[in-house]
């Protein structure tokens, strides 16, 4: 099954390339992309984004297809920050995905003071370590595994995986998964969200944002990592050295948008619009 969508607010290589998601490569003229337990490939001639699937209505949502990226961008550019409205402009096509709770606590718990590719490899070694291999078009993929397998897999295993010093992190947080779920955190604010999330061993700020905004599709949180403590300062002229205050200001700012901000802002900063 396929289905395609207008390419101006849809390009793939935008949406994959902004830090948000890492089980994705490029694969013929386009990519291949596990989400959970299901596969697609997606491809694009600037024209249409085509994505070739088994599940359309799990992919259509997981790409936020059904909002207007339009209005967004309208209100961004309202602001006048100069990168804002360039990224505005060259980046139409970056979509904010709807991902899984539990594949992004985990993905982002591994995600931290490391790199993109060491971020995937380590994932796609979990994956065929502890996931079911699946067929999608011809291709091998693994699913991301339940947290019970994650739970009783051992220390040992994530190590030797390459997670280092995350490796309790991952079982430890597997665990508290395991036993009490996470219904609890439906519904919370996100200041609320944030600190239960905070609760998961050796999970700090940034990384509870990037899964609040992730995971639960908290729009109004802003992740603060390097780059954006360099955009902070080099484009908003910011003086705070506190990466909590540095939060606080641009979520101040930006309020319900602030999470298509960041990432706005994050993607144009590193292709130095």
């Amino acid at each position: 099954m396929k289905f395609d969508y207008d390419a101006k607010y849809f390009n793939p290589e935008q949406v994959l390339d902004c830090g948000q998601v890492f089980r994705y490569e490029r694969y013929k003229d386009g990519y291949f992309l596990v989400a959970r337990d299901k596969a697609c490939y997606l491809k694009s001639d600037k024209i249409k984004t085509v994505v070739e699937c088994d599940d359309v209505d799990f992919f259509y949502d997981y790409f936020d297809l059904g909002r207007d990226y339009s209005e967004i961008l309208r209100r961004a550019k309202e602001f006048g920050v100069p990168l804002l409205t360039r990224a505005c402009e060259a980046c139409r096509g970056l979509r904010l995905l709807n991902q899984d709770k539990e594949e992004m606590i985990y993905s982002f718990i591994i995600s931290q003071n490391n790199n993109i590719p060491r971020i995937k490899g380590i994932i796609s070694r979990i994956c065929a370590g502890l996931g079911e291999k699946r067929n999608f078009g011809g291709r091998e993929y693994f699913t991301f595994p339940a947290t019970q397998k994650i739970a009783a897999a051992g220390a040992e295993f994530f190590k030797a995986a390459g997670a280092g010093y995350r490796d309790t992190y991952l079982v430890s947080t597997a665990q508290d998964i395991a036993r009490d779920g996470l219904g609890r955190l439906d519904g919370l604010d996100g200041e609320s969200l944030k600190r239960e999330i905070m609760k998961f061993k050796g999970v700090g700020e940034k990384v509870a944002d990037c899964i609040a905004l992730f995971a639960f599709s908290k729009r109004d949180s802003f992740p603060v990592d390097t780059w954006v403590e360099k955009i902070y300062r080099e484009d908003f002229g910011g003086a705070l050295k506190d990466r909590k205050a540095i939060n606080r200001y641009f979520c101040g700012m930006f309020g319900d948008i602030s999470g298509y901000v960041q990432q706005y802002l994050f993607y144009a900063k590193r292709q130095n619009l």
